[in-house]
């Protein structure tokens, strides 16, 4: 029996936008491995790979730029290039806060449409000098993996997603990101 995840999203709130439904059905995700700092929730993060779907079918160059609001909230700015790296950009702005009943501050929602819904997402996993993210649905519908770079160096890449296939992921997608 598949799943329907009501918000799914992540480095991409478009895919909320243009209706995303099921995806892969996983007993859901593994709760967060490591603690994150709360400046972990600022700055720019690039997706290398992610669980398809259909929110994002012909979406490139995604990424996400975080900016603290204080009291552990944040702002989201998300882009998407359509067709290419360097194709049409699309916008969304949302807000986000790190979920307060977690002191690993692993755990974060965003809210969409205005406040109406909203979704939270854990941080499964990182490298130890916070350079690259795994994040995911708490269902363990959708994953995405995020850096803080658009090209990451080959024995990066290669333990990251070894570690997103241990966490029981293992059909990925890879958008193009400038200069990779």
């Amino acid at each position: 029996m598949r799943r329907l995840n009501p918000i799914p999203s992540g480095a991409l709130a478009c895919a909320l936008v243009l209706g995303v439904m099921a995806g892969p059905a996983l007993a859901g995700a593994r709760p967060p491995a490591k603690p994150v700092s709360a400046e972990f929730y600022s700055g720019k993060w690039y997706e290398i790979a992610r669980t398809p779907n259909s929110g994002q079918r012909d979406c490139e160059a995604a990424s996400t730029q975080f900016t603290s609001t204080g009291a552990n909230g944040f702002k989201v700015v998300q882009i998407c290039r359509k067709g290419s790296a360097t194709g049409e950009a699309k916008t969304f702005n949302t807000t986000g806060a790190i979920v307060a009943a977690t002191p690993r501050n692993a755990k974060f929602s965003m809210s969409f449409l205005g406040g109406l819904k909203k979704q939270e997402y854990w941080v499964l996993d990182r490298a130890d000098d916070q350079s690259w993210a795994i994040m995911a649905t708490p269902g363990g519908n959708y994953v995405w993996l995020l850096s803080r770079k658009a090209v990451m160096s080959p024995a990066a890449r290669d333990a990251a997603l070894a570690r997103v296939r241990a966490l029981g992921y293992a059909k990925l997608e890879f958008p193009a990101q400038p200069g990779a």
